[in-house]
């Protein structure tokens, strides 16, 4: 079986949501985002997006949190972050808004649970550019806003862009900017598809007060072995 859902032009190209089955995996439907030719997500995998919020929020203390995820997908790192009861709010910031649209409308699996649960918020912007302007921040509400988590799955690694421009954005300068709208001891953690890079490390080093990465594997039934992708967990230093 095979079913393109929805597809429509964007900033970026055409993007597309397809749903379809495999004979070998069974009656399982798997859900499919498509940039053009280059896939970008898929339901098939999504272990690493789960953990980029289980780890990131494993290194936040305290109650009542506001926390910011970059990049909706398939809404896996969302509805994993909604299951820590100490979010207050959630803030998803998509610069797409037929991704939005695919949740609202319920069009993907997910978007029943996060349109459920009042702590979620779509935000329709650019996380890299809302990161890079603290006086206007990432709640349309409350400019200026500090968060005590920020969780990044946008690019396919520091180096690998969904979009050229995105690039600028990995600097001592732009990524200090994004750590003046966390709290005190707030944490950024970040997605990437390639085992950590030490170059990466340091440039986060520069800019936060520890550094930690994480590798994640899953089973690939494609390969028929073990995948692995990454997390980067980073934390403001504490006044």
């Amino acid at each position: 079986m095979f079913e393109e859902i929805d597809s429509q032009d964007s900033a970026l190209g055409e993007i597309s949501l397809r749903r379809r089955r495999i004979p070998a995996l069974g009656e399982r439907d798997i859900y499919e985002v498509k940039l053009g030719d280059e896939f970008l997500m898929s339901s098939m995998f999504y272990d690493a997006e789960e953990a980029l919020s289980t780890l990131g929020l494993a290194a936040v203390q305290g109650e009542n949190l506001s926390v910011v995820v970059g990049g909706l997908g398939l809404g896996y790192t969302a509805v994993k972050a909604l299951e820590d009861a100490r979010i207050d709010e959630l803030f998803i910031v998509e610069a797409l808004d037929t991704v939005i649209g695919w949740h609202r409308d319920e069009k993907v699996p997910l978007g029943k649970i996060l349109n459920a649960d009042s702590r979620n918020r779509y935000v329709l912007g650019s996380f890299f550019e809302l990161a890079t302007q603290p006086e206007l921040g990432f709640d349309p509400a409350v400019p200026g806003k500090r968060f005590d988590a920020m969780l990044l799955d946008i690019d396919h690694s520091p180096s690998e862009f969904l979009n050229a421009a995105n690039a600028g954005f990995y600097t001592t300068q732009n990524l200090s900017l994004m750590a003046s709208q966390l709290k005190p001891g707030g944490v950024f953690a970040m997605w990437s598809q390639n085992l950590p890079d030490a170059e990466f490390e340091a440039l986060l080093g520069s800019v936060f007060a520890s550094v930690a990465s994480h590798v994640v594997s899953f089973y690939n039934p494609f390969q028929n072995t073990e995948s692995t992708n990454s997390v980067y967990v980073c934390t403001v230093a504490a006044e």
